[in-house]
């Protein structure tokens, strides 16, 4: 486990998205995470709905079904999956800011809260699927972040986790060039390899039915990031106002940082599948 020198913490992830929130959905759009491309030539915001799809298949999400969300951003993959597949979703965030922009694009069956996932307060087997994109890397208890996983879930309950992870094995230079600082920057407690998710899994009580490394299908999420913070901070002098003068301004260092990470292989992209017996 990938762990940085300066300590994060629930408030500080809260902060990080709260203030920077202009500036995500200008450069990320309304989904806050990757997008996976399968042919190449889809746009961005189709491979972002691609991965979301891709994430509804491997849960085998059938209508009527009650899910979780689990660091659910804007609500977007929650709304997604509610009106394509018919079930309905109860999503967490930390940040107020996501929260009352997801208030304002309601779906039936969608509830945003601004509440920790590990203080999350659903009752025992109340879900019968849950799905966290890109939000485990965010938890300080990561062990807690799949026991609460397990024990909200139905028995026969599916879990899908796409996650950043860390090169395993990765040399001394990768940890202290590239992952360490891409977890302060990014206000990562810690990040993990495949072996620490699929240990974590296993102890919490799931059984790990798939795995894919998808890093070469997600990659070109970053250039087109940078290219659209270039071309925000060059245009609009209010963001190029907000960037120069955030708290949590040193994130976006983090960009080129990351590009290099997946060229060298000191970072990856996973899909877990797991399931509750």
């Amino acid at each position: 486990m990938i762990v940085p020198e300066i300590s994060q913490n629930a408030v500080a992830v809260a902060d990080h998205y709260d203030e920077l929130d202009p500036i995500y959905r200008l450069v990320w759009g309304d989904h806050v995470h990757h997008g996976l491309w399968t042919t190449g030539r889809e746009t961005p915001g189709e491979a972002v709905e691609t991965l979301v799809d891709t994430v509804g298949d491997r849960l085998g999400l059938l209508p009527g079904q009650a899910c979780a969300d689990i660091g659910c951003g804007y609500g977007s993959t929650a709304r997604r999956l509610a009106v394509t597949r018919g079930v309905s979703v109860t999503g967490f965030t930390l940040s107020a800011e996501q929260a009352n922009y997801a208030a304002g694009h309601p779906v039936p069956g969608v509830d945003i809260q601004v509440r920790d996932w590990l203080d999350n307060g659903l009752a025992d087997a109340s879900a019968d699927a849950a799905w966290a994109i890109e939000s485990s890397e965010h938890m300080v208890d990561k062990p807690r972040f799949f026991a609460e996983a397990h024990r909200v879930l139905a028995p026969g309950g599916r879990f899908v986790i796409c996650a950043w992870l860390a090169e395993t094995g990765a040399s001394g230079w990768k940890v202290r060039h590239l992952l360490e600082p891409i977890c302060r920057e990014g206000r990562l407690p810690s990040m993990g390899t495949r072996e620490d998710y699929e240990e974590m899994a296993r102890q919490a009580g799931f059984t790990v039915t798939g795995y894919e490394d998808v890093s070469r299908r997600v990659a070109r999420t970053w250039p087109i990031c940078a290219r659209r913070l270039v071309k925000a901070l060059l245009v609009d002098s209010e963001m190029r106002r907000l960037a120069i003068g955030a708290r949590n301004r040193n994130s976006f260092l983090g960009i080129p940082r990351l590009i290099l990470a997946y060229r060298t292989g000191a970072m990856r992209y996973g899909i877990f599948t797991l399931a509750k017996g």
